[in-house]
């Protein structure tokens, strides 16, 4: 919850790939929060209201997974409703006439986003999720010590450069709304 929360104020790129990291670690712990407090968040140096602070907010999120519907796959709504407010902001910049360098940057990964679409069987969808799934991907191969290729390493690059342009913009307009 503390990281969540210092991340969605400085960096929602970073709080989206977090949730999802949190999702899964809910899941590798098969829901369980009692598994979840003794496993996991023992490993973190909380005080005591901290912890039940943070174990509250680890127990929400199992209860949502649960309603949801994705304890086994997919995402949270609060975490699909920020790839939303993503997926809108990045058509609302390409659309847009003031943003030449964000939409040559979308331009310059567009390959790989048709490349990583064409691997994973994917036909449709929004490229900035594909984006993510990519970031989030590699960001597991590293977590498995699992060796990433050149051209991987190298299409991340460029993945990594657009969604900070996105994530910049992202934050810029929660301070003052963009004009489009």
């Amino acid at each position: 919850m503390f990281i969540a929360d210092k991340l969605r104020k400085e960096n929602i790129s970073e709080y989206l790939l977090y949730m999802w990291q949190v999702e899964d670690i809910i899941r590798a712990y098969g829901c369980d929060i009692v598994r979840i407090r003794k496993e996991y968040l023992s490993r973190f140096d909380l005080n005591e209201d901290d912890m039940d602070e943070e174990e509250t907010w680890w127990r929400n999120l199992v209860r949502m997974m649960k309603e949801e519907g994705v304890v086994e796959k997919g995402h949270l709504q609060i975490n699909k409703a920020t790839m939303q407010l993503l997926c809108e902001l990045d058509a609302q910049l390409l659309n847009s006439t003031k943003y030449p360098f964000y939409t040559s940057q979308y331009y310059k990964v567009l390959p790989y986003i048709v490349e990583l679409r064409r691997k994973s069987g994917a036909s449709a969808g929004n490229e900035v999720e594909t984006c993510f799934d990519a970031l989030y991907g590699v960001m597991l191969l590293k977590l498995q010590k699992k060796e990433i290729t050149i051209e991987t390493q190298n299409a991340i690059k460029e993945i990594t450069t657009y969604i900070g342009l996105l994530n910049d913009y992202y934050m810029k307009d929660k301070q003052s709304p963009l004009e489009f």
